[in-house]
């Protein structure tokens, strides 16, 4: 599904995991990766791999990927550098 994305069109798009998890906004697509962040005042990014997309709306990418993987294989801590987060 991923290749017959528009990447450029998923920015500031609504970001969504398996049982409808939140993961926030899609912020950028660079080097394989979708960058999503989620929060107002304590923010939290992640890194997700464009293979995981399942599906992409026009309005919410959907990832394969649950809360819980998100947040152990795919968060994005600023005191590591993206190539350590994956």
């Amino acid at each position: 599904m991923s290749s017959n994305i528009d990447w450029n069109d998923v920015i500031k798009k609504e970001a969504r995991g398996i049982n409808d998890a939140d993961f926030g906004e899609v912020q950028d697509v660079s080097n394989g990766n979708v960058i999503v962040e989620r929060g107002i005042i304590e923010k939290e990014k992640f890194c997700i791999p464009q293979d995981k997309v399942e599906s992409y709306d026009g309005d919410v990418v959907r990832f394969n990927v649950s809360e819980q993987e998100a947040e152990n294989k795919f968060y994005d801590d600023p005191s590591t550098s993206i190539e350590d987060a994956i």
